[in-house]
């Protein structure tokens, strides 16, 4: 936890999963909801990073806590392993006891460990779905549990890979209706939930050879980047996007197109 200022009563909280890395999407999002006022709680869980191609980064979680403090924003970590089943429980109950209520939450944490349907294991099945479904789910409804009379707003990042990615495309098709539904359950309690497809943004896993393809097939002739990712999230954080609910919004600067 890093050492912050007061929070004032003007100031709201979010949650966003999945912030290990300075490279990330998750990072990316968390400066620009800090830019906009709000005060975060990150989650983050190196023994992941340990097992990807670009390995644990030590420093990272120390280092974009100063910068997010830098900007004024009130910062807590938490380090959460979400295939535990109760992660997501306890991760929810740290959260309130450091930081107080949520008003937002985004599920940007992901296990994705490409294979496809001959040479899918069913461990890796299991845990694909135990984080990227199942934790997501528990973590919705305990955001829904903890929420004031004022709502709040959920954001998840899902994806379009499904061959030879087969439980990461899967798990991440059952996210997509896990919120789709959260929309339709938890509006009565000024709950909005959408789902957002970024398309191809490289933040480390991209050889040379997919960076290139993926940058001739963007209209715009460039890749996305955290930054962009971090832009429609505050949106559909922000009152003027509270009425957006129960979507599938690919905001991928045209490459689905």
């Amino acid at each position: 936890m890093g050492q912050t200022p007061t929070k004032s009563d003007s100031r709201k909280t979010a949650l966003i999963t999945g912030v290990g890395r300075l490279a990330g999407i998750g990072a990316g999002i968390a400066r620009q909801l800090a830019a906009d006022g709000w005060d975060l709680v990150l989650t983050y869980w190196q023994d992941y990073d340990a097992r990807m191609p670009w390995g644990i980064q030590p420093d990272d979680v120390v280092r974009l806590t100063a910068e997010l403090e830098a900007i004024g924003a009130r910062v807590f970590t938490v380090p959460a392993d979400l295939e535990d089943p109760e992660a997501a429980d306890r991760l929810m109950a740290a959260a309130n006891e450091q930081a107080g209520p949520l008003e937002a939450m985004v599920l940007s944490h992901a296990e994705s460990v490409d294979s496809g349907i001959l040479d899918t294991t069913l461990e890796a099945f299991e845990r694909h779905f135990a984080v990227n479904a199942r934790a997501s789910w528990q973590l919705i409804a305990a955001f829904a549990g903890q929420a004031t009379a004022d709502g709040g707003a959920i954001v998840a990042l899902t994806s379009d890979h499904t061959a030879f990615n087969l439980p990461y495309g899967a798990s991440k098709g059952a996210l997509d209706r896990i919120v789709i539904a959260a929309a339709r359950e938890l509006g009565p309690l000024g709950i909005s939930a959408n789902v957002l497809n970024p398309g191809p943004i490289d933040t480390g896993w991209m050889s040379r050879e997919v960076r290139e393809q993926g940058t001739r097939q963007q209209p715009g002739g460039r890749l996305g980047t955290p930054a962009d990712v971090a832009g429609t999230v505050a949106f559909l954080l922000s009152p003027a996007g509270r009425w957006v609910s129960g979507q599938l919004i690919k905001s991928d600067g045209g490459f689905s197109a």
